[in-house]
């Protein structure tokens, strides 16, 4: 599975984490749609990787499904829960901001929930559990689709998985007041998840993104710029809605028209660019980052009256101490805690094949003239 230059796609970790620093950290009234975009390239990431890694282990000869299926859950486990859990059990044995009520919901992935059911951003301290809640959430489904569906048909689903978004998108100005849960149920990111999809389903085909995407990107990149920018109005104004669905949708065709291109590979000063390592650093130790960026910033607040800068509120004194320290305890974590845990994978490979009568090992195999690395499930060097 491993291409070369997929390395540029650590980078796009870096620029989307970035995004969620800057949005948290330093900008004005603590929130920034830069944020959110962060958030929402994370996802199309997310449906790439995962998609393109299924896909590839489904089409080797080896392949069985019972055994790609308890592979691929737990490489996911051995990646994710142990930052997670440790995150959610310091939390609890101090009890940050009063959370402990909340732990039952974030240790079982339903944050999302949470924070809908109550329609309230409490406690504020495992707010940003709610995307990776969904990640968790996509992570438990898309798998059996992509394995069990028929293989013909996992485009056909994809695209039907981007109109179910949109339509429960446009389900809310008709139907429903403003609220958390527009934003935070599953179909709300779906559509995301499933454009990143979508571009592996149609890589593994021999296609790449439509015409019309590569062309039109830039166009509406621009136009989400301007609706952005623009003044939303009163909170009962006619043109909320409309501006609320615009900023959702719009950025799809180009985060993933982005991350086609920096998966093919970009060549030139871009590719360099791309490539430089403090970005790819940043990249690999992403998940780290974001995970406990909120956790340092709450012991920054509370150490205020040791800081000579101004950690309290959003600025550059917030963005320097709480960034540094963010960046310094994932640095710490993916060195001597996550890395080392990563190499268990290499015990659940995806597929096996006979290496003598009665005896069997998991290798990695080859398939239609291209080799599928198991070692790796995300694409890397």
């Amino acid at each position: 599975m491993a291409n070369a230059r997929d390395v540029q796609l650590d980078s796009l970790r870096a620029v989307a984490v970035t995004l969620v620093l800057y949005a948290h950290f330093l900008a004005p009234n603590g929130t920034s749609f830069l944020g959110h975009l962060g958030v929402r390239l994370f996802f199309v990431l997310s449906g790439f990787l995962i998609t393109r890694l299924l896909l590839d282990a489904r089409d080797t000869d080896a392949f069985a499904t019972g055994p790609a299926l308890r592979s691929f859950y737990a490489r996911r486990v051995i990646r994710i829960f142990p930052p997670y859990f440790a995150v959610l059990g310091l939390v609890w044995l101090t009890d940050l901001e009063q959370s402990r009520s909340s732990l039952a919901w974030h240790a079982l992935y339903l944050s999302n929930f949470w924070y809908a059911l109550r329609n309230d951003w409490n406690p504020w301290l495992l707010c940003h559990f709610w995307s990776l809640s969904i990640e968790e959430q996509f992570y438990l489904a898309w798998p059996l689709i992509v394995l069990l569906a028929p293989r013909k048909r996992i485009e056909a689903i994809t695209i039907g998985v981007i109109c179910f978004s949109l339509a429960y998108r446009f389900y809310w100005p008709i139907a429903a007041d403003p609220a958390l849960a527009r934003d935070l149920l599953p179909p709300a990111s779906m559509d995301a998840l499933a454009c990143g999809a979508l571009l592996a389903v149609r890589r593994a085909r021999g296609a790449d993104i439509p015409q019309w995407m590569r062309l039109s990107w830039p166009a509406l990149a621009a136009v989400f710029l301007l609706v952005v920018w623009s003044d939303p109005g009163p909170a009962s104004s006619t043109w909320e809605w409309p501006r609320w669905v615009l900023v959702q949708v719009l950025p799809l065709v180009p985060l993933a028209a982005i991350v086609a291109a920096c998966s093919n590979g970009l060549g030139g000063r871009l590719g360099r660019l791309a490539e430089l390592p403090p970005l790819l650093a940043l990249g690999r130790m992403s998940y780290g980052v974001y995970l406990y960026h909120p956790i340092l910033l709450a012991y920054a607040v509370k150490a205020q009256p040791w800081i000579p800068l101004n950690v309290s509120e959003q600025g550059p004194g917030r963005f320097l101490v709480a960034g540094a320290a963010t960046l310094v305890a994932a640095s710490l974590s993916w060195t001597f805690f996550e890395k080392p845990l990563n190499s268990l994978k290499r015990y659940f490979p995806y597929v096996r094949r006979a290496r003598s009568p009665g005896e069997t090992s998991w290798i990695s195999p080859t398939a239609g003239g291209s080799t599928l690395d198991l070692r790796h499930t995300e694409a890397r060097r």
